[in-house]
């Protein structure tokens, strides 16, 4: 889908170098939901020249550029829909729009609710498709539809509202239902931890539930951009560590150890030696492992 306006170009601002945005407008209709087979995926043609309303904000988005990137640029890369669930009034809308790198915008209310970027994580490109719909109208057929569309959920609560912390905990139990022959990448998230004065939900209830749900979890504030920018390279290492080869994910985690410093190196290898023979310490290890977003 595009954008209704004159030259019918669909808009992007580079999320870094060679990394690159695309907005698609609402309403999001059947066609948008249904798998894209592979030759369509590798007819993509990214451009990054339409900015709305002038700079964005610079966490992070950089200045936009007049050029076109081939189609071929795709090939060796994959394309991912990451569904955006939650209660009203937790932040998807903020979240998407910061991966969007709309939020600032003049129009940001014209932007849609779909958003598609390609990212470099580790050294890889990778494309995700943001689908912010979950709200979009109060169709039960669209709802469903979500739970079986997505190849990544990203739960959202506010730790303001504890009501929002337990629509989380039913939410991933209908995924669990949806999807139960799958292992689908799902990551808990919650939102609004600038707001410490009005917390209701505590980190360790965050983390106690995403271990119970086995999903990962970690803490974000749309408001400051904190976190939000692990939050989806997270998800694209979830996704990779389910649908990539032994091999590739050997060699990422090997890249990432080397990065790693002796310290940590030598408290995680004690962590699992205590945690072998203490069940309450191997809790803590796994409730410590689900903020990792780089491991199962």
């Amino acid at each position: 889908m595009t954008l209704n306006r004159g030259d019918k170009r669909r808009g992007s601002t580079p999320f870094a170098a060679q990394q690159h945005l695309h907005r698609r407008s609402m309403p999001v209709d059947e066609r948008d939901l249904r798998p894209l087979p592979p030759d369509e995926l590798s007819g993509l043609v990214r451009c990054t020249s339409y900015s709305p309303g002038g700079a964005h904000r610079q966490s992070w988005a950089s200045d936009s550029s007049d050029s076109v990137t081939s189609s071929g640029s795709d090939s060796d890369g994959s394309l991912y829909k990451v569904i955006l669930l939650g209660e009203h009034g937790v932040g998807k809308t903020s979240l998407a729009r910061i991966f969007g790198g709309v939020e600032d915008c003049a129009d940001a209310e014209e932007a849609g609710n779909t958003y598609d970027r390609s990212i470099v994580v580790d050294g890889e490109e990778a494309s995700l498709v943001v689908f912010d719909i979950w709200e979009q109208d109060d169709s039960q057929w669209l709802q469903n539809h979500c739970m079986k569309m997505g190849d990544a959920y990203i739960i959202v609560y506010s730790v303001t509202d504890k009501v929002s912390f337990e629509k989380a905990s039913e939410l991933r139990i209908q995924l669990r239902r949806a999807r139960q022959t799958e292992d689908i990448p799902i990551i808990l998230v919650g939102n609004k931890s600038d707001l410490v004065r009005s917390r209701e939900v505590s980190v360790d209830e965050g983390r106690a539930c995403a271990v119970v749900f086995d999903c990962k979890f970690i803490e974000t504030s749309a408001a400051l951009h904190h976190n939000v920018k692990d939050l989806f390279e997270g998800i694209v290492r979830q996704i990779r560590l389910r649908k990539d080869s032994k091999e590739d994910n050997a060699r990422r985690m090997a890249n990432t150890k080397r990065r790693e410093s002796i310290s940590k190196k030598a408290k995680r290898f004690l962590g699992r030696i205590v945690a072998k023979n203490n069940k309450k310490m191997a809790f803590k290890a796994k409730s410590k492992s689900c903020h990792d977003l780089s491991v199962l």
